[in-house]
């Protein structure tokens, strides 16, 4: 069966196809299209020029396929379904419900936080694929500036160049300790009695960074923070502080790894008692999905609570 030259067979010559083969009759087909029935009846005659077939039989009842005609018919529906789910997909898509987004993590927040943000997007989005990369800042900043990624979370971020960084909600601090310290004996740790404690500073890298802040925070205590060492996370940090090797000042969401040995204790300053959770997009990304995410952060934010 060959087409003729005269023209593609489109969509429509397939729907108005479709619902004569079923209806089996040109009249009752024409009354399901809301179209009456001699311009349908030249659309099949059109369909059975262009298509070089006969497609259906005429009979006192009405009409019957041939054999090109349920041939045609099988593939039809398969056609229109997929013409179908691709409109519908297309459609989800320039809505952000649709696609995948690349995010990029980094230490403490993928342990409480970000997971919280993330599991409420996907709830109202289970059809948009969400990949994580653990990035550092300036690599967030490169992926970001080359379209590698679509957002980054990351804390204490310097004005760039043509991103954005919005501050989603500020986590409390808190004073991970050696379980038997003696300060763990106490609810909460102000941070002048810090002073002279060995401490694990972090991340090391980008500047500014959480080490300049706490380090700053100590100078307006009147004190000047003894570090026992300056390592690359959190997680590097914690470990040591469960060997004895010092004490860390963490966010809340560090508390979430219970290691043993550990002891976490709310940090009390009279300003400086909490830090920022940022999120990183570019500017002129008019991308739905972004639009999407960041609406849904944003509404999921003020929402989680800490102690």
């Amino acid at each position: 069966m060959q087409a003729s030259s005269e023209g593609p067979v489109e969509l429509r010559h397939l729907r108005y196809f479709v619902c004569v083969a079923e209806e089996q009759h040109i009249g009752r087909a024409a009354l399901r299209l809301h179209i009456s029935q001699p311009p349908l009846t030249r659309q099949i005659q059109q369909l059975e020029e262009e298509l070089g077939a006969q497609l259906f039989h005429r009979t006192a009842r009405g009409v019957d396929l041939t054999d090109a005609g349920r041939v045609l018919y099988d593939d039809a529906r398969h056609i229109l379904g997929l013409a179908e789910r691709a409109a519908e997909r297309t459609s989800k898509a320039a809505q952000g419900l649709l696609g995948r987004v690349d995010v990029a993590i980094f230490g403490s927040g993928i342990f409480g936080v970000i997971p919280r943000l993330m599991r409420r997007f996907r709830a109202s989005h289970p059809e948009v694929s969400i990949r994580l990369h653990n990035l550092a800042k300036e690599e967030q900043i490169d992926a970001l500036r080359h379209r590698r990624i679509t957002l980054a979370f990351n804390r204490l971020m310097r004005p760039v160049e043509g991103l954005t960084s919005e501050t989603l909600l500020t986590e409390p601090l808190y004073v991970a300790m050696p379980s038997g310290s003696a300060l763990a004996a106490r609810t909460a740790v102000a941070l002048r009695e810090l002073d002279g404690e060995p401490l694990v500073m972090y991340p090391t890298g980008s500047r500014p960074s959480f080490i300049d802040r706490l380090s700053e925070m100590c100078r307006d205590c009147g004190f000047t923070p003894l570090v026992a060492e300056e390592v690359g996370d959190t997680v590097h940090a914690l470990a040591l502080v469960a060997t004895g090797f010092g004490l860390c000042v963490v966010p809340h969401s560090a508390t979430a790894l219970a290691i043993p040995g550990i002891t976490y204790r709310p940090l009390h300053h009279p300003t400086h008692h909490s830090v920022d959770l940022c999120c990183i997009y570019r500017e002129d990304d008019d991308s739905p999905i972004l639009a999407a995410l960041l609406g849904s952060m944003r509404q999921t934010a003020p929402t989680l609570n800490f102690p």
